[in-house]
């Protein structure tokens, strides 16, 4: 991730490798929570929108 500093005060972070997964904190620490939270939500799959046979499997990993 790249962090950089917000006008506004505090920080903003973007990860180039997921295209538009970026967030904001007022401190490093809460940056660093939020940007966690981003990263899940810009990977996270709603399954109802998925078409799965009857022998596919859905297995979750921990990045």
């Amino acid at each position: 991730m790249i962090i950089h500093p917000a006008e506004e005060g505090g920080f903003w972070a973007e990860v180039p490798a997921i295209q538009g997964c970026a967030t904001q904190g007022e401190t490093i620490e809460e940056l660093l929570a939020n940007i966690y939270e981003a990263v899940e939500v810009c990977f996270s799959v709603d399954l109802e929108d998925i078409e799965l046979a009857t022998n596919d499997r859905v297995l979750e990993i921990a990045v």
